[in-house]
Protein backbone atom coordinates (compact mmCIF):
# COMPACT_ATOMS: atom_id res chain seq x y z
CA UNK A 1 0.00 0.00 0.00
CA UNK A 2 1.24 3.36 -1.01
CA UNK A 3 1.91 5.85 2.15
CA UNK A 4 0.34 9.54 1.95
CA UNK A 5 3.33 10.86 1.10
CA UNK A 6 3.57 8.71 -2.13
CA UNK A 7 0.13 8.96 -2.81
CA UNK A 8 0.65 12.85 -2.44
CA UNK A 9 3.29 12.81 -5.01
CA UNK A 10 1.76 11.11 -7.55
CA UNK A 11 -0.64 13.89 -8.01
CA UNK A 12 2.15 16.17 -8.23
CA UNK A 13 2.20 18.19 -12.10
CA UNK A 14 4.04 20.52 -13.96
CA UNK A 15 2.36 23.34 -12.16
CA UNK A 16 3.76 22.93 -8.84
CA UNK A 17 7.27 22.84 -10.78
CA UNK A 18 6.54 26.33 -11.83
CA UNK A 19 5.27 27.61 -8.45
CA UNK A 20 8.85 25.74 -6.65
CA UNK A 21 10.95 28.63 -7.31
CA UNK A 22 13.58 27.70 -5.02
CA UNK A 23 13.99 24.23 -6.55
CA UNK A 24 14.43 25.97 -9.74
CA UNK A 25 17.20 27.68 -8.79
CA UNK A 26 18.92 24.35 -7.43
CA UNK A 27 18.30 22.71 -10.91
CA UNK A 28 19.58 25.15 -12.61
CA UNK A 29 22.81 25.72 -9.95
CA UNK A 30 23.62 22.10 -10.60
CA UNK A 31 23.46 22.51 -14.25
CA UNK A 32 26.02 25.05 -14.01
CA UNK A 33 28.14 23.64 -11.82
CA UNK A 34 28.05 20.16 -14.04
CA UNK A 35 28.66 22.31 -17.23
CA UNK A 36 32.18 23.45 -15.36
CA UNK A 37 32.89 19.72 -14.69
CA UNK A 38 32.49 19.41 -18.91
CA UNK A 39 34.76 22.42 -19.72
CA UNK A 40 37.73 21.02 -17.17
CA UNK A 41 37.59 17.45 -19.03
CA UNK A 42 38.74 19.45 -21.94
CA UNK A 43 41.60 21.10 -20.03
CA UNK A 44 44.45 18.95 -21.08
CA UNK A 45 47.28 18.51 -18.31
CA UNK A 46 50.36 20.43 -19.11
CA UNK A 47 53.62 18.63 -20.24
CA UNK A 48 51.72 15.55 -22.55
CA UNK A 49 52.39 14.70 -25.58
CA UNK A 50 48.31 14.08 -27.15
CA UNK A 51 49.40 12.27 -30.19
CA UNK A 52 52.08 9.54 -27.95
CA UNK A 53 49.16 9.57 -25.57
CA UNK A 54 46.16 8.77 -27.47
CA UNK A 55 48.11 5.94 -29.25
CA UNK A 56 49.07 4.33 -25.89
CA UNK A 57 45.95 4.48 -24.87
CA UNK A 58 44.36 2.87 -27.61
CA UNK A 59 46.43 -0.15 -26.47
CA UNK A 60 44.79 0.26 -22.79
CA UNK A 61 41.45 0.99 -23.26
CA UNK A 62 40.46 -2.50 -22.40
CA UNK A 63 42.13 -2.15 -19.03
CA UNK A 64 41.54 -0.30 -16.07
CA UNK A 65 42.31 2.71 -17.83
CA UNK A 66 39.39 2.25 -20.26
CA UNK A 67 36.88 1.71 -17.26
CA UNK A 68 37.99 5.19 -15.53
CA UNK A 69 37.86 6.65 -18.69
CA UNK A 70 34.13 6.07 -18.71
CA UNK A 71 33.85 7.74 -15.13
CA UNK A 72 35.31 10.54 -15.85
CA UNK A 73 33.21 11.22 -18.93
CA UNK A 74 36.49 10.77 -21.98
CA UNK A 75 39.00 12.90 -19.34
CA UNK A 76 41.36 10.15 -19.06
CA UNK A 77 41.43 9.49 -22.76
CA UNK A 78 42.38 13.69 -23.45
CA UNK A 79 44.27 13.36 -20.21
CA UNK A 80 42.67 16.30 -18.53
CA UNK A 81 42.76 18.19 -15.45
CA UNK A 82 39.39 16.02 -13.84
CA UNK A 83 41.53 12.80 -15.30
CA UNK A 84 41.03 11.24 -11.83
CA UNK A 85 38.02 12.46 -11.49
CA UNK A 86 36.27 11.70 -8.36
CA UNK A 87 37.39 7.99 -7.89
CA UNK A 88 39.88 8.64 -5.30
CA UNK A 89 37.07 9.81 -2.47
CA UNK A 90 34.81 6.79 -3.85
CA UNK A 91 37.89 4.40 -2.68
CA UNK A 92 38.64 6.73 0.62
CA UNK A 93 35.05 6.59 1.18
CA UNK A 94 34.81 2.89 0.99
CA UNK A 95 38.16 2.04 2.98
CA UNK A 96 36.64 4.65 5.75
CA UNK A 97 33.48 2.52 5.92
CA UNK A 98 35.42 -0.18 6.06
CA UNK A 99 37.73 1.00 8.98
CA UNK A 100 34.25 2.45 10.85
CA UNK A 101 33.25 -1.13 10.86
CA UNK A 102 36.20 -2.69 12.08
CA UNK A 103 38.41 -0.51 13.82
CA UNK A 104 37.21 0.41 17.91
CA UNK A 105 37.84 4.34 18.17
CA UNK A 106 36.17 4.77 14.42
CA UNK A 107 33.47 2.74 15.28
CA UNK A 108 32.77 4.99 18.57
CA UNK A 109 33.13 7.82 16.40
CA UNK A 110 30.75 6.80 14.26
CA UNK A 111 28.22 5.19 16.67
CA UNK A 112 28.38 7.56 19.70
CA UNK A 113 29.41 10.92 17.63
CA UNK A 114 26.61 12.02 16.29
CA UNK A 115 26.73 14.41 13.58
CA UNK A 116 29.47 15.34 14.56
CA UNK A 117 31.45 12.15 14.28
CA UNK A 118 30.21 11.87 10.85
CA UNK A 119 31.86 15.07 9.67
CA UNK A 120 35.17 13.80 11.14
CA UNK A 121 34.57 10.46 9.41
CA UNK A 122 34.02 12.26 6.50
CA UNK A 123 36.96 14.93 7.43
CA UNK A 124 39.23 12.04 7.23
CA UNK A 125 38.29 10.32 4.19
CA UNK A 126 38.90 13.74 2.51
CA UNK A 127 42.71 13.47 3.87
CA UNK A 128 43.02 9.94 2.49
CA UNK A 129 41.34 11.57 -1.09
CA UNK A 130 44.65 13.64 -1.19
CA UNK A 131 46.91 10.64 -0.24
CA UNK A 132 45.31 8.47 -2.65
CA UNK A 133 45.29 10.86 -5.59
CA UNK A 134 49.18 12.13 -5.21
CA UNK A 135 49.92 8.38 -5.20
CA UNK A 136 47.68 7.28 -8.42
CA UNK A 137 49.13 10.87 -10.16
CA UNK A 138 52.65 9.98 -9.11
CA UNK A 139 52.23 6.56 -10.97
CA UNK A 140 50.83 7.98 -14.06
CA UNK A 141 53.50 10.30 -14.21
CA UNK A 142 56.34 8.05 -13.43
CA UNK A 143 54.51 5.28 -16.30
CA UNK A 144 54.10 8.56 -18.99
CA UNK A 145 58.23 9.24 -18.71
CA UNK A 146 58.67 5.59 -19.88
CA UNK A 147 60.00 5.42 -23.19
CA UNK A 148 58.09 3.34 -25.64
CA UNK A 149 59.76 -0.50 -26.62
CA UNK A 150 59.58 0.13 -30.10
CA UNK A 151 60.17 3.69 -30.82
CA UNK A 152 61.93 4.91 -27.52
CA UNK A 153 59.16 8.39 -27.34
CA UNK A 154 57.39 9.34 -23.84
CA UNK A 155 54.17 10.37 -23.45
CA UNK A 156 56.06 13.26 -21.31
CA UNK A 157 57.34 16.07 -23.35
CA UNK A 158 59.94 17.20 -20.39
CA UNK A 159 60.23 14.17 -18.65
CA UNK A 160 62.20 14.86 -14.46
CA UNK A 161 60.87 15.90 -10.89
CA UNK A 162 58.96 19.28 -12.43
CA UNK A 163 57.00 17.19 -14.60
CA UNK A 164 56.21 14.89 -11.85
CA UNK A 165 55.37 17.34 -9.25
CA UNK A 166 53.03 19.33 -11.56
CA UNK A 167 51.34 16.34 -12.41
CA UNK A 168 50.13 15.42 -8.66
CA UNK A 169 49.65 18.95 -8.10
CA UNK A 170 47.33 19.54 -11.49
CA UNK A 171 45.44 15.93 -10.97
CA UNK A 172 45.14 16.57 -7.28
CA UNK A 173 43.95 19.49 -7.23
CA UNK A 174 41.39 18.89 -10.08
CA UNK A 175 40.28 16.00 -8.03
CA UNK A 176 40.20 18.05 -4.91
CA UNK A 177 37.92 20.69 -6.77
CA UNK A 178 35.53 18.43 -8.44
CA UNK A 179 34.86 17.00 -4.72
CA UNK A 180 34.09 20.36 -3.84
CA UNK A 181 32.04 21.28 -6.60
CA UNK A 182 30.05 18.01 -5.64
CA UNK A 183 29.76 19.66 -2.23
CA UNK A 184 28.02 22.50 -3.36
CA UNK A 185 25.55 20.00 -5.31
CA UNK A 186 24.66 18.83 -2.68
CA UNK A 187 24.51 21.75 -0.26
CA UNK A 188 22.87 24.16 -3.00
CA UNK A 189 21.61 21.91 -5.96
CA UNK A 190 19.51 19.01 -6.35
CA UNK A 191 20.86 15.34 -5.68
CA UNK A 192 24.63 13.90 -4.48
CA UNK A 193 26.88 15.91 -5.63
CA UNK A 194 29.73 13.61 -5.75
CA UNK A 195 27.43 10.46 -7.92
CA UNK A 196 25.77 13.30 -9.76
CA UNK A 197 29.31 13.89 -11.39
CA UNK A 198 30.15 10.37 -12.22
CA UNK A 199 26.72 10.11 -14.09
CA UNK A 200 27.25 13.22 -15.97
CA UNK A 201 30.79 11.59 -17.28
CA UNK A 202 28.81 8.12 -17.89
CA UNK A 203 25.91 9.91 -19.69
CA UNK A 204 27.94 11.90 -21.74
CA UNK A 205 30.09 9.46 -23.17
CA UNK A 206 27.28 7.36 -24.14
CA UNK A 207 26.14 8.76 -27.38
CA UNK A 208 29.51 8.69 -28.34
CA UNK A 209 29.74 4.64 -27.67
CA UNK A 210 26.09 4.87 -29.69
CA UNK A 211 27.31 6.33 -32.66
CA UNK A 212 30.39 3.90 -32.83
CA UNK A 213 28.23 0.97 -32.79
CA UNK A 214 26.39 2.79 -35.44
CA UNK A 215 29.28 3.78 -37.23
CA UNK A 216 29.88 -0.18 -37.73
CA UNK A 217 26.86 -1.02 -38.76
CA UNK A 218 26.84 1.00 -41.57
CA UNK A 219 30.67 -0.52 -42.78
CA UNK A 220 29.25 -3.83 -41.66
CA UNK A 221 31.98 -4.82 -39.07
CA UNK A 222 28.77 -5.19 -36.92
CA UNK A 223 25.24 -6.63 -37.85
CA UNK A 224 22.66 -4.64 -38.47
CA UNK A 225 20.67 -7.29 -36.29
CA UNK A 226 22.97 -7.59 -33.66
CA UNK A 227 22.68 -3.47 -33.19
CA UNK A 228 19.01 -3.10 -32.74
CA UNK A 229 19.00 -6.78 -30.70
CA UNK A 230 21.27 -4.37 -28.65
CA UNK A 231 19.11 -1.37 -28.28
CA UNK A 232 16.34 -3.35 -27.20
CA UNK A 233 18.38 -5.55 -24.48
CA UNK A 234 19.52 -1.95 -23.36
CA UNK A 235 15.89 -0.58 -22.85
CA UNK A 236 14.98 -4.14 -21.35
CA UNK A 237 17.76 -4.03 -18.64
CA UNK A 238 16.95 -0.31 -18.10
CA UNK A 239 13.62 -1.29 -16.79
CA UNK A 240 14.43 -4.34 -15.12
CA UNK A 241 17.63 -2.59 -13.13
CA UNK A 242 15.02 0.02 -12.15
CA UNK A 243 12.73 -2.50 -10.71
CA UNK A 244 15.20 -4.11 -8.50
CA UNK A 245 16.62 -0.84 -7.29
CA UNK A 246 13.33 -0.01 -6.04
CA UNK A 247 12.43 -3.49 -4.79
CA UNK A 248 12.08 -3.94 -0.41
CA UNK A 249 10.94 -5.88 1.90
CA UNK A 250 9.16 -4.27 4.51
CA UNK A 251 9.30 -5.43 8.27
CA UNK A 252 6.26 -4.56 9.92
CA UNK A 253 7.47 -2.88 13.23
CA UNK A 254 4.85 -2.10 16.22
CA UNK A 255 5.11 0.16 19.14
CA UNK A 256 3.25 -0.64 22.37
CA UNK A 257 0.63 1.78 23.65
CA UNK A 258 1.48 3.71 26.84
CA UNK A 259 -0.95 5.99 29.25
CA UNK A 260 0.42 9.41 29.82
CA UNK A 261 -1.64 10.96 32.40
CA UNK A 262 -5.34 10.12 31.04
CA UNK A 263 -4.63 9.61 27.53
CA UNK A 264 -2.99 6.49 25.91
CA UNK A 265 -0.60 7.40 23.54
CA UNK A 266 1.98 5.23 21.19
CA UNK A 267 0.23 2.08 19.77
CA UNK A 268 1.11 2.59 16.23
CA UNK A 269 3.07 0.96 13.74
CA UNK A 270 6.06 1.33 10.56
CA UNK A 271 8.16 -0.81 8.70
CA UNK A 272 11.75 -1.51 8.40
CA UNK A 273 12.47 -1.34 4.74
CA UNK A 274 15.51 -3.86 3.61
CA UNK A 275 16.36 -3.35 0.46
CA UNK A 276 16.73 -5.98 -2.31
CA UNK A 277 20.20 -4.65 -3.53
CA UNK A 278 21.76 -3.29 -0.39
CA UNK A 279 25.21 -3.04 -1.16
CA UNK A 280 24.90 -0.77 -4.67
CA UNK A 281 27.36 -0.72 -7.27
CA UNK A 282 30.43 -1.42 -5.07
CA UNK A 283 30.93 -5.01 -5.74
CA UNK A 284 30.71 -4.54 -9.46
CA UNK A 285 33.53 -1.62 -9.07
CA UNK A 286 35.87 -3.70 -6.81
CA UNK A 287 35.53 -6.73 -9.09
CA UNK A 288 35.97 -4.42 -12.20
CA UNK A 289 39.35 -3.00 -10.88
CA UNK A 290 40.64 -6.03 -9.05
CA UNK A 291 40.63 -8.14 -12.41
CA UNK A 292 41.62 -5.15 -14.79
CA UNK A 293 44.50 -4.53 -12.46
CA UNK A 294 46.89 -7.28 -14.46
CA UNK A 295 45.72 -5.98 -18.20
CA UNK A 296 46.80 -2.36 -16.52
CA UNK A 297 50.28 -3.50 -15.10
CA UNK A 298 51.06 -5.62 -18.11
CA UNK A 299 50.35 -2.55 -20.70
CA UNK A 300 52.83 -0.18 -18.26
CA UNK A 301 55.66 -3.04 -18.32
CA UNK A 302 55.02 -3.99 -22.07
CA UNK A 303 58.45 -6.22 -21.24
CA UNK A 304 56.89 -7.74 -18.47
CA UNK A 305 57.03 -11.50 -17.38
CA UNK A 306 55.81 -14.49 -19.45
CA UNK A 307 53.28 -15.20 -16.75
CA UNK A 308 51.46 -11.27 -16.19
CA UNK A 309 51.22 -11.76 -20.14
CA UNK A 310 49.33 -15.08 -20.11
CA UNK A 311 47.59 -14.17 -17.06
CA UNK A 312 46.19 -10.98 -18.94
CA UNK A 313 45.14 -12.71 -22.29
CA UNK A 314 43.17 -15.38 -19.79
CA UNK A 315 41.97 -12.38 -18.21
CA UNK A 316 40.85 -10.38 -21.19
CA UNK A 317 37.36 -9.09 -22.12
CA UNK A 318 35.06 -11.50 -23.37
CA UNK A 319 37.37 -14.48 -22.19
CA UNK A 320 35.80 -17.46 -20.05
CA UNK A 321 37.32 -16.72 -16.97
CA UNK A 322 36.83 -13.23 -17.16
CA UNK A 323 33.07 -13.75 -16.84
CA UNK A 324 33.45 -16.77 -14.25
CA UNK A 325 35.36 -14.67 -12.00
CA UNK A 326 33.91 -11.92 -12.24
CA UNK A 327 30.41 -12.97 -11.53
CA UNK A 328 32.17 -14.79 -8.41
CA UNK A 329 34.02 -11.90 -7.31
CA UNK A 330 30.76 -9.75 -7.74
CA UNK A 331 28.99 -12.59 -5.75
CA UNK A 332 31.86 -12.60 -3.00
CA UNK A 333 32.16 -8.35 -2.52
CA UNK A 334 28.14 -8.39 -2.42
CA UNK A 335 27.85 -10.64 0.68
CA UNK A 336 30.99 -8.78 2.08
CA UNK A 337 30.13 -5.64 1.83
CA UNK A 338 27.01 -6.02 3.31
CA UNK A 339 28.23 -7.54 6.02
CA UNK A 340 30.39 -4.57 6.77
CA UNK A 341 27.95 -1.86 6.21
CA UNK A 342 24.53 -3.11 7.55
CA UNK A 343 24.55 -4.34 11.10
CA UNK A 344 21.49 -6.29 12.54
CA UNK A 345 21.91 -6.31 16.13
CA UNK A 346 22.63 -2.41 15.66
CA UNK A 347 19.19 -2.30 14.37
CA UNK A 348 17.44 -4.32 16.67
CA UNK A 349 19.39 -2.74 19.43
CA UNK A 350 17.81 0.74 17.75
CA UNK A 351 14.31 -1.03 17.69
CA UNK A 352 14.36 -2.30 21.25
CA UNK A 353 15.86 0.97 22.05
CA UNK A 354 12.83 3.29 21.43
CA UNK A 355 10.20 0.11 22.13
CA UNK A 356 9.55 -1.12 18.97
CA UNK A 357 9.39 -4.68 18.14
CA UNK A 358 8.73 -7.03 15.24
CA UNK A 359 5.27 -9.17 15.91
CA UNK A 360 5.61 -12.65 16.91
CA UNK A 361 9.58 -11.99 17.43
CA UNK A 362 11.22 -11.18 20.75
CA UNK A 363 13.24 -8.50 21.12
CA UNK A 364 16.95 -8.39 21.13
CA UNK A 365 18.83 -10.97 19.74
CA UNK A 366 16.02 -13.07 18.63
CA UNK A 367 14.56 -10.19 16.47
CA UNK A 368 18.68 -9.37 15.05
CA UNK A 369 18.86 -13.41 14.25
CA UNK A 370 15.48 -12.63 12.21
CA UNK A 371 17.06 -9.72 10.60
CA UNK A 372 20.19 -11.47 9.62
CA UNK A 373 17.66 -13.98 8.09
CA UNK A 374 15.55 -11.88 6.06
CA UNK A 375 18.82 -10.26 4.89
CA UNK A 376 21.48 -13.28 4.05
CA UNK A 377 18.27 -13.79 1.75
CA UNK A 378 17.79 -11.03 0.19
CA UNK A 379 21.08 -10.49 -0.64
CA UNK A 380 21.64 -13.96 -2.10
CA UNK A 381 18.88 -12.40 -4.74
CA UNK A 382 20.76 -9.18 -4.94
CA UNK A 383 24.04 -10.91 -5.53
CA UNK A 384 22.47 -12.84 -8.48
CA UNK A 385 20.93 -9.37 -9.92
CA UNK A 386 24.38 -7.85 -9.72
CA UNK A 387 26.01 -10.72 -11.25
CA UNK A 388 23.61 -11.12 -14.09
CA UNK A 389 23.48 -7.04 -15.15
CA UNK A 390 26.97 -6.75 -15.05
CA UNK A 391 28.14 -10.24 -16.32
CA UNK A 392 25.43 -10.04 -19.55
CA UNK A 393 27.26 -7.11 -21.59
CA UNK A 394 30.76 -9.66 -21.27
CA UNK A 395 29.05 -12.31 -22.57
CA UNK A 396 27.70 -9.78 -25.37
CA UNK A 397 31.48 -8.75 -26.25
CA UNK A 398 32.77 -12.07 -26.24
CA UNK A 399 30.84 -12.70 -29.42
CA UNK A 400 31.29 -9.17 -30.64
CA UNK A 401 34.57 -7.56 -29.01
CA UNK A 402 33.91 -4.49 -31.29
CA UNK A 403 30.39 -3.51 -29.00
CA UNK A 404 31.56 -0.60 -27.35
CA UNK A 405 33.35 -0.66 -23.82
CA UNK A 406 30.82 2.08 -22.40
CA UNK A 407 27.80 -0.36 -22.51
CA UNK A 408 28.18 -2.07 -19.18
CA UNK A 409 26.21 -3.48 -16.56
CA UNK A 410 28.15 -0.95 -13.81
CA UNK A 411 27.88 1.86 -16.19
CA UNK A 412 23.51 1.35 -16.18
CA UNK A 413 23.67 0.47 -12.37
CA UNK A 414 25.10 4.24 -11.88
CA UNK A 415 22.92 5.93 -14.48
CA UNK A 416 19.59 4.22 -12.73
CA UNK A 417 20.69 4.64 -9.10
CA UNK A 418 21.63 8.18 -9.49
CA UNK A 419 18.59 9.21 -11.08
CA UNK A 420 16.14 7.40 -8.58
CA UNK A 421 17.91 9.43 -5.97
CA UNK A 422 17.63 12.44 -8.00
CA UNK A 423 13.98 12.37 -8.93
CA UNK A 424 12.98 11.29 -5.25
CA UNK A 425 14.79 14.68 -3.84
CA UNK A 426 13.02 16.72 -6.46
CA UNK A 427 10.27 15.04 -5.29
CA UNK A 428 10.92 15.72 -1.65
CA UNK A 429 11.44 19.40 -2.58
CA UNK A 430 7.93 19.78 -4.04
CA UNK A 431 6.21 17.93 -1.58
CA UNK A 432 8.13 20.17 0.83
CA UNK A 433 6.84 23.56 -1.27
CA UNK A 434 3.18 22.10 -1.69
CA UNK A 435 3.11 21.45 2.51
CA UNK A 436 4.42 25.06 3.02
CA UNK A 437 1.79 26.40 0.96
CA UNK A 438 -1.12 24.79 2.69
CA UNK A 439 0.76 25.82 6.01
CA UNK A 440 0.66 29.48 4.87
CA UNK A 441 -3.47 29.24 3.18
CA UNK A 442 -4.28 27.65 6.98
CA UNK A 443 -2.46 30.89 8.65
CA UNK A 444 -4.59 33.05 6.14
CA UNK A 445 -7.99 31.62 7.22
CA UNK A 446 -7.39 32.00 10.80
CA UNK A 447 -6.76 35.29 10.56
CA UNK A 448 -9.50 36.18 8.89
CA UNK A 449 -12.42 34.06 11.57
Amino acid sequence: MASAAEQFASNLNFGAFARAKELQKRILFTLFVLIIYRVGTYIPMPGVDPAQFAAVFQQQQGGILGMFNVFSGGAVERMAIFALNVMPYISASIIMQLMAATVPSLERLKKEGGEQGRKQINQYSRYLTVVLAALQAFAIAVGMESPDPTTGATMAIDPGWFFRITTVVTLVGGTMMLLWLGEQITARGVGNGVSLIIFAGIIAEMPRALFQALEQGATGALPGGVILVMIALILVVLVFVVFMERSQRRLLVQYPKRQVGNRMMGGESSFLPLKLNTAGVIPAIFASSLLLLPATLAGFSQDGPEWLMALTAMLGHGQPLFILFYGGMIVFFTFFYVSIVFNPEDTADNLKKYGGFLPGIRPGKRTAEYIDYVLSRLTVIGAAYLAAVCVLPEVLRAQYPMIPFYIGGTALLIVVSVTLDTVSQIQSHLLAHQYEGLIKKTKLRGRKR
